[in-house]
């Protein structure tokens, strides 16, 4: 997409964690931002912090209303869509044998469904003005997630694998699709791993090997807005995270 000057974008779950560190971001380097989220206190201080360029909506992302009310908000507020970021998600670490049928489809429908679904809609918008980028926050838990992440893991799979499919739908269409799959991120979801012994477990043991350190949440930032300029096709942060992959095939 270029330059993010005078361009729009909506972010889902933009109000705190990387969401807030990307809008701040997205806004410094001159572009305007819709900051969708559950969080209105959090939201209504991120956008007045950030002044005229940046705007908040109410997003309730299982609601197929809310979908629509936030793009109808962002052609309102600045006119175009430029582009989405599908930063929205959820995580509930435990083991599947304690998981209710509530627990799979709460994750399973904010991690992966939702955001499809706001593709769905935003996607037609951007073909249809000539030009856009969506770009879709994954997880390093697509290649195979710890004991407890069973529903996260399988739900960032299903996003991960959808967007490698679509991006070859596009291929030649003037809207572009950055995949980025982060490892820890120090956000409350992290928190949670420690509810699980398994998975803080593991890990302790990857952090020892320096091979999953975590990732502040500005420099997922600095990737999302690096994509979305130089149409990037895949991020792995960390990057030495590359091997992680082939580490969960070993015994």
């Amino acid at each position: 997409m270029g330059s993010l000057v005078g361009k729009s974008i909506a972010i889902s779950g933009g109000a705190r964690g990387m969401g807030a560190a990307e809008a701040r971001l997205f806004v410094s380097e001159g572009a305007r931002v819709m900051i969708g989220d559950l969080l209105e206190d959090e939201g209504q201080a991120l956008a007045a912090e950030l002044g005229d360029a940046a705007r908040f909506t109410r997003l309730d992302v299982s609601k197929e209303a809310d979908w629509i009310n936030f793009f109808a908000a962002v052609k309102q507020e600045f006119g175009q869509l430029n582009g989405l970021v599908n930063n929205a998600g959820i995580d509930d670490t435990k083991m599947f044998a304690q998981a209710s049928a509530l627990d799979v489809e709460r994750v399973i429908t904010l991690n992966q469904v939702v955001p499809i679904e706001l593709m769905r809609q935003a996607v037609p918008l951007m073909r249809s003005r000539g030009a856009g980028h969506v770009v879709n926050i994954s997880s390093l838990a697509a290649a195979g997630g710890f004991a407890g992440m069973t529903l996260y893991a399988s739900s960032k799979a299903g996003l991960s694998g959808f967007h490698r499919v679509l991006r070859h739908e596009l291929k030649g269409s003037p809207v572009g699709l950055s995949l980025v799959e982060i490892g820890p991120i120090p956000t409350d979801m992290l928190a949670n791993v420690k509810n699980v012994r398994a998975a803080e477990q593991m890990f302790n043991r990857l952090r020892r090997l320096q091979l999953l350190p975590e990732v502040p949440r500005e420099r997922v930032a600095e990737a999302v807005c690096d994509a979305i300029e130089k149409n990037t096709a895949n991020v792995c942060l960390p990057k030495r995270a590359k091997i992680y992959p082939i580490l969960v095939g070993l015994p």
